[in-house]
């Protein structure tokens, strides 16, 4: 089973790397951006065929390790 994760940034949070793509944007001619927030994206291949299961240990290894909630949201996707 494979696993899709995508970590962002809660609103309000500032970005200051979103904002230096943005700005490198504008800087190499591409006109019409607004706003730019980056992420983070991970696959993650599991032996498991239990999807409860999986989501359960995916939801565990997001709170410790790949996100900081604090400030980062994160959505699991399995496929």
């Amino acid at each position: 089973m494979k696993a899709k994760i995508k970590v962002t940034l809660k609103n309000g949070v500032l970005d200051p790397q979103g904002k230096a793509i943005e700005g490198a944007l504008g800087s190499l001619g591409f006109s019409g951006i607004e706003h730019v927030r980056q992420g983070k994206y991970f696959e993650i291949d599991l032996k498991s065929s239990d999807k409860a299961k999986a989501k359960a240990q995916l939801d565990d290894i997001c709170k410790k390790l790949l996100a900081n909630t604090v400030i980062e949201n994160y959505e699991i996707e399995l496929a």
